[in-house]
């Protein structure tokens, strides 16, 4: 994969990085962050505009501040290729339910989903399906040699497949006070996240914060109610091919 260069004009600390987790960490939380990235040293210089050295990852052992997890701008630049914003929605709760995701490719939405609508759903069960149909995706761009990142409002389902499922797992997939619900969707997205948790960036967003994705991917819940297909579905574009964006922000939020 081409090393790529970030460059940070709006953040807790502007410069240029040369890894990604070290830029993420100047932005997120960060409102009206603005960021990008490039595919050499010398571009990332010219489009910073000053003089700069890059920065790199803090040695190991050395403590880095903690990132606050979530995006405020409602405008973005992503310093991915690929950028998966999911989302699950439920009325009532539970009730029937759908999940939605939005998809933007070089800064721009180049497609929308609905689907795996339940009559009677949960909301944890509805942003689950969204994960995990997002790591899908993601693994196909990653194979292609493409970077991703998954953005998801639910902590609770990025939690199960990134910080409970190992211990769920040790104990036989059981809990020291219950059962799991919701055991097979969190499988399946823990085994594919394992898989490539590596090279994908999986980020918690702020729910109904005025990110654009996040806003469309709730969108896409409701359409998959409306509509009540149990499988993904792409969500059909105007005929020049582009999204009325602004019409479907106005729809039914979930």
């Amino acid at each position: 994969m081409a090393k790529k260069y970030y460059v940070v004009w709006a953040g807790h600390e502007p410069g240029i990085y040369s890894d990604w987790p070290t830029a993420k960490r100047q932005v997120d939380g960060f409102a009206g962050a603005r960021y990008k990235s490039f595919s050499s040293e010398a571009e990332a210089l010219a489009a910073f505009g000053r003089p700069a050295t890059v920065k790199s990852a803090a040695p190991a052992g050395k403590t880095q501040r903690k990132s606050a997890g979530r995006s405020t701008a409602k405008a973005e630049t992503f310093s991915t290729d690929f950028t998966f914003y999911c989302d699950g929605g439920c009325e009532p709760n539970p009730g029937k339910a759908g999940s939605g995701i939005a998809i933007y490719r070089n800064d721009q939405l180049i497609q929308l989903w609905y689907g795996m609508f339940n009559p009677n759903g949960t909301n944890n069960s509805a942003e689950l399906n969204a994960l995990y149909q997002s790591l899908l995706l993601a693994e196909k761009v990653i194979a292609q040699g493409k970077t991703a990142e998954v953005r998801c409002d639910s902590m609770y389902s990025i939690q199960c497949i990134r910080d409970w499922a190992p211990g769920w797992e040790k104990r036989g997939w059981k809990r020291k006070d219950g059962e799991i619900q919701n055991l097979e969707i969190i499988k399946q997205a823990y085994a594919l996240f394992n898989k490539i948790k590596h090279t994908l960036i999986l980020s918690h967003v702020k729910a109904h914060a005025g990110t654009e994705g996040n806003e469309l991917a709730d969108r896409m819940t409701m359409v998959a109610v409306d509509r009540k297909k149990p499988d993904w579905h792409k969500y059909e574009t105007r005929d020049d091919g582009s999204f009325d964006i602004a019409a479907l922000l106005k729809m039914r939020a979930g």
